[in-house]
């Protein structure tokens, strides 16, 4: 037992062996396999962080960015856009089942599906319907409300994120998931797992059945409260979220991952790490850059 009549430098020095010791008993944190990977808990308390600071593309994460806007713009979401030639993807050619000069929803529908299925036809003519400027317009929008949030590495180049210098880092990508989980159509429509779509009322084709391309909203397993996924080339496989995992809500980003299936499968390994050091408030994950 120490003695109270100790000077107090020798309690401090005490104080801080025993700090030291038990910092040396380091928790093994989950295998995030992720190039880029940030999870914050909402006290702040980070989990895991790598290269956190570098500037990547962020393929249709992008698209958060751009529902904010649109949103923001206080447009009337029951006012139908027509998918016209303008927003046919000539970067990458990809696909879409909103067929030109035919595919008419609301506002509102066209950003649940390009928010939950990531369609880029519905994002494009999104980005050019919503001001009078058109696309331009909508780019300058979204860059100013990155600067208002404090994206202050972050760059939108386009409303889909097909455009690989739509970029920006882990840091700025918690910002924007903060900021869009303040907006309830945007949690409700990104955490949903399916949704039927109605964009050819007069003609013979049938309803459209989407699925959110993040399947850990189907998952009874996970309480998943937003989401965006994200792919092209440059950018690799993105996952961005916020969760509550063992009590915890989470801010999980998680880019430039190899594996099609690997944010997915680094989020279940969070997701059971977690469950099993509850109590621990940050993970010893090697840190390059971040």
């Amino acid at each position: 037992m120490i003695s109270h009549a100790l000077p107090r430098r020798m309690l401090a020095v005490a104080a801080a062996c025993a700090l030291l010791a038990a910092a040396g008993v380091a928790v093994a944190g989950p295998d995030i396999r992720s190039e880029v990977a940030l999870v914050i808990d909402h006290n702040g308390n980070r989990l895991v962080s790598r290269n956190t600071t570098e500037v990547r593309p962020i393929a249709s994460v992008t698209k958060l960015m751009m529902a904010m806007v649109v949103l923001d713009a206080d447009v009337p979401l029951d006012d139908p856009i027509t998918i016209t030639e303008q927003d046919r993807d000539r970067m990458r050619w990809s696909r879409s089942r909103l067929y030109i000069d035919e595919a008419t929803m609301s506002r509102r529908d066209m950003l649940r599906v390009a928010l939950m299925s990531s369609d880029n036809r519905a994002a494009h003519a999104l980005g050019r319907t919503t001001f009078a400027g058109g696309t331009p317009a909508f780019i300058k929008a979204m860059n100013a409300k990155a600067a208002a949030l404090g994206m202050r590495d972050s760059h939108f180049a386009d409303a889909s994120g097909l455009n690989a210098n739509s970029v920006s880092t882990a840091e700025d990508l918690v910002r924007m998931i903060n900021a869009a989980a303040q907006y309830p159509f945007i949690r409700e429509v990104t955490s949903t797992g399916e949704f039927t779509a109605h964009p050819y009322p007069n003609t013979k084709r049938g309803p459209l059945e989407y699925r959110n391309t993040n399947p850990l909203t189907r998952d009874s397993r996970w309480q998943v409260e937003l989401s965006k996924t994200g792919y092209i080339h440059e950018a690799g496989r993105c996952l961005v979220m916020q969760a509550v995992v063992a009590g915890r809500r989470l801010y999980i980003v998680l880019l430039n991952a190899q594996g099609k299936l690997t944010p997915v499968a680094d989020s279940n390994r969070l997701r059971d790490w977690l469950n099993t050091h509850g109590d621990t408030r940050t993970a010893s994950l090697a840190s390059t850059g971040g």
